[in-house]
C-alpha cells in the first residue's frame, strides 16, 4: 500500500482517553458518552481510545474492543479516532488483534513499540516483526506508542525511515523527551502522510515548531482548552507572550499532573461537573487531601489564565465565561 492510500490525521490536539467506572468496577458508558462530547467541546481534533491513560492493561479483550467501538459510535463521524491493538505475545495474535479492533471503525490502530520486541532485544529484532505485523494486517493504518509500560522503547528517526515507506504508518506519540530528537523524527516524516504527536508539554511549543502535527498529552484530561490554544497559536508572534505564559504553566504543573494519574484528572473532570467517579482500576497511589487542595489551586490558576487569554472555559457540557 502507498502512503497516499492512507488518510492522514488532523492537525491539532488528540487527547489519550480517559476510561470511566462505575464505583462496582464496570465501564461507566453514559459517562463516557459525555466524555466524549466534553473532549469535541474543547476542540479535540481527534481522540486515543484504549491507550495507558484509559487504563488499557485493565481492561479485558472484549472491554477494549467495546470501549473503542463506543467511542467511535459516540463520536459519530465527528472526528477520526484511534485505539491501541497490540497487547503482547506472538505477531500472529497481535496481528488478528489490530484487524478486530480496526473492524470497530477506527482510524488507525496504535502499536506499542515495548510489546513487539523485549527489553534487551535489538533494532533488528524490533524491525523484522514490525515488517511481519505490516504484512499480516491488510494495509491497515498503524502508528507507535512509546507507552512507558511494559517498558519504553523509543523508535529512532532512522527506525522510522525504514518503517515510513511502506505508507502504513500515520501516528507517532512521542515520549523521547528530546526536542532534537523530535525534529529529527519529523524530518523523517517528511514527504508522507505521517504526524509526529508529543506527548511531553515541556517540549510543546518547540514541537509544534519542528513541525509536528500536534500533542497528545495527559494534560488534556485537565487543561484541553490550553493545549487546543496552544496548537493553534504557537507560530503566531504577536502572542509570543502569551504562548511563554502558557508553556510555563505547563512546565511547572509537571509532576503533579502525573502524581496518582488518571485518578487526579477524573478528580479535576468532577470539579468539572462531568459525571465520572474516581474509580480506578490501575494501582497509581492515593488521591490525598493535599494533592486535591494542590490541584484545585492549580484548576484555579489555569482558569485565571484562560480568562486572560480570553479562552471558553467547558463546563459540565456547556460554555461559561
Amino acid at each position: 500500500m502507498s502512503s497516499s492510500s492512507v488518510g492522514s490525521l488532523p492537525q491539532g490536539f488528540i487527547p489519550v482517553m480517559l476510561t470511566p467506572f462505575q464505583e462496582t468496577g464496570a465501564v461507566d458508558y453514559p459517562a463516557l458518552a459525555q466524555l466524549v462530547d466534553f473532549y469535541l467541546e474543547t476542540g479535540a481534533a481527534g481522540l486515543f481510545a484504549t491507550c495507558l491513560s484509559s487504563e488499557m492493561y485493565e481492561l479485558t479483550e472484549e472491554e477494549r474492543l467495546e470501549v473503542t467501538r463506543f467511542v467511535v459510535d459516540q463520536t459519530a463521524g465527528r472526528v477520526p479516532v484511534v485505539a491501541t491493538g497490540t497487547f503482547g505475545g506472538p505477531i500472529a495474535q497481535q496481528a488478528d488483534f489490530v484487524k478486530r479492533i480496526y473492524k470497530t471503525g477506527i482510524h488507525a490502530v496504535i502499536v506499542i513499540t515495548s510489546l513487539i520486541a523485549g527489553e534487551d532485544e535489538s533494532d533488528a529484532a524490533f524491525l523484522d516483526r514490525m515488517h511481519q505485523l505490516i504484512d499480516q494486517t491488510d494495509g491497515i493504518p498503524l502508528g507507535f506508542y512509546e507507552c512507558p509500560v511494559p517498558y519504553k522503547r523509543l523508535i529512532s528517526a532512522e527506525i522510522l525511515s525504514e518503517l515510513l515507506p511502506t505508507g502504513r504508518l500515520i501516528y507517532h506519540k512521542d515520549t523521547c523527551l528530546d526536542d532534537q530528537e523530535v525534529a529529527r523524527r519529523i524530518a523523517a516524516g517528511a514527504g508522507y502522510q505521517f504526524g509526529l504527536y508529543d506527548a511531553y508539554m515541556v517540549n510543546a511549543v518547540s514541537s509544534l515548531r519542528a513541525g509536528a502535527a500536534g500533542l497528545s498529552c495527559i494534560q488534556g484530561n485537565e487543561f484541553p482548552e490550553l493545549i487546543v490554544w496552544l496548537c493553534n497559536n504557537f507560530d503566531n508572534p504577536e502572542k509570543q507572550p502569551d504562548i511563554d505564559r502558557v508553556q510555563q504553566f505547563f512546565v511547572d504543573c509537571m509532576e503533579l499532573v502525573h502524581t496518582a494519574y488518571p485518578t487526579i484528572a477524573k478528580y479535576t473532570l468532577q470539579k468539572r461537573g462531568l459525571p465520572i467517579s474516581l474509580y480506578t482500576r490501575r494501582e497509581v497511589g492515593l488521591l490525598t487531601p493535599e494533592l486535591q487542595r494542590d490541584m484545585d489551586a492549580l484548576v484555579e490558576t489555569a482558569s485565571e489564565l484562560q480568562a486572560s487569554l480570553r479562552i471558553e472555559t467547558i463546563y459540565a457540557g456547556k460554555l461559561v465565561s
